[in-house]
């Protein structure tokens, strides 16, 4: 972000959250410019810092080094006493609390956000659950993907159903209790917010229900079960990956423009040309004619041909790239990992267990000052 200060700078955020959509929100409100203090267990900290290998040459797994730059960390217990008044010191001083703890856990403990929302009008208190307050369930990526419905609608047609290569219901929860967070900033500062509009609740479970987005809306339509549809798409043709004679490529046909223009840019004129094909529900109602064809012609030369002819054309269109070529491009790092985008910042390469908790334990949140 080019001069001044950063959006959130100032804001003071405790985070008691663990391995990857808590400390992903948390950190998202870091490289906004928060103040970040991240809570640890003692002795082992953060799931994650043993989710390994790889790790890096200090020891830190790749895993924790990716959602939890820009914090500073300290190591407390719930149960014990000196602790806890640390703890509850450091709640009335923050603007707002992430946690992801199992239904309950807190409250048992004496930690009830209520209690807190009631006695510090300022703060926000967000919890991200698994599968929503009510349930004790850990809630695992994984099986997040399993149960909503993610699983059901990926890999191919005649296979099994297959989890995506990245965790993303915990990065869609993640973003959603981001975006929730600073909707409550916004609503603050219009004026006071009664304890339970500054309650904030985010769930696994529903974040990735709603990302079911046009595959739930063609359920809801229809009323019949999506189907598995592997590298094509279920509403749009053509919109997959096609064998070239060397490797594969994506084409993504949006509009019926893009498919004439397509179609000519493969030669295939007579697909062109034919007006069963010229809206894309024709498309879809011929599916197998149009694919089959366009699978004939893409083999016959080398990706970067067509890829060339086809971007020449302004249809949408990529190779299969590897991933530390991705990583080549962009701003990245083995410390910190990828770069923010728009106006967050790297201030602070992600902490050692414990390594700001002698100076947290004397200053409190003055400890960012140092």
């Amino acid at each position: 972000m080019s001069g001044g200060s950063p959006p959130l700078a100032g804001l003071r955020v405790l985070d008691f959250t663990r391995v990857l959509a808590g400390p992903l929100c948390t950190m998202m409100l870091g490289d906004l410019g928060a103040r970040v203090l991240k809570v640890e267990r003692p002795g082992t900290g953060d799931d994650t810092r043993g989710w390994g290998p790889p790790f890096d040459a200090e020891g830190e797994s790749a895993y924790f080094l990716a959602v939890n730059r820009n914090k500073l960390s300290l190591a407390a217990d719930l149960d014990r006493p000196e602790d806890r008044r640390l703890l509850e010191g450091l709640i009335g001083g923050a603007d707002v609390v992430v946690d992801n703890f199992r239904a309950g856990t807190l409250e048992r403990r004496g930690f009830d956000p209520m209690r807190f929302l009631e006695r510090h009008p300022r703060l926000l208190w967000c919890s991200l659950t698994g599968f929503g307050p009510e349930d004790p369930r850990p809630g695992y990526d994984f099986v997040i993907q399993a149960e909503y419905g993610w699983m059901a609608i990926t890999g191919e047609p005649d296979g099994r159903p297959m989890k995506m290569g990245v965790a993303l219901a915990d990065v869609v929860a993640g973003k959603d209790a981001a975006v929730e967070i600073l909707a409550a900033l916004v609503a603050r500062g219009s004026g006071p917010l009664a304890p339970e509009r500054r309650r904030i609740a985010i769930s696994l479970a529903r974040s990735a229900a709603a990302a079911l987005v046009n595959v739930a809306q063609n359920a809801l339509v229809t009323g019949e079960e999506p189907a598995r549809w592997g590298n094509a798409h279920p509403n749009l043709v053509p919109y997959q990956l096609f064998e070239t004679r060397d490797r594969p490529i994506v084409i993504a046909v949006g509009s019926d423009a893009q498919w004439l223009a397509c179609a000519r840019a493969l030669g295939l004129e007579e697909l062109a040309a034919d007006p069963r094909l010229a809206t894309n529900a024709g498309r879809v109602q011929h599916r197998d004619r149009v694919t089959r064809e366009m699978g004939r012609r893409l083999g016959e030369r080398p990706g970067a041909f067509w890829i060339e002819r086809l971007r020449a054309a302004g249809v949408p269109a990529g190779r299969v790239r590897p991933v530390l070529e991705v990583l080549a491009e962009v701003p990245a790092s083995p410390l910190w990992g990828v770069a923010p985008v728009g106006a967050g910042v790297v201030t602070r390469r992600p902490p050692k267990l414990d390594e700001h908790g002698a100076r947290i334990r004397r200053d409190g949140w003055g400890a960012f000052e140092g």
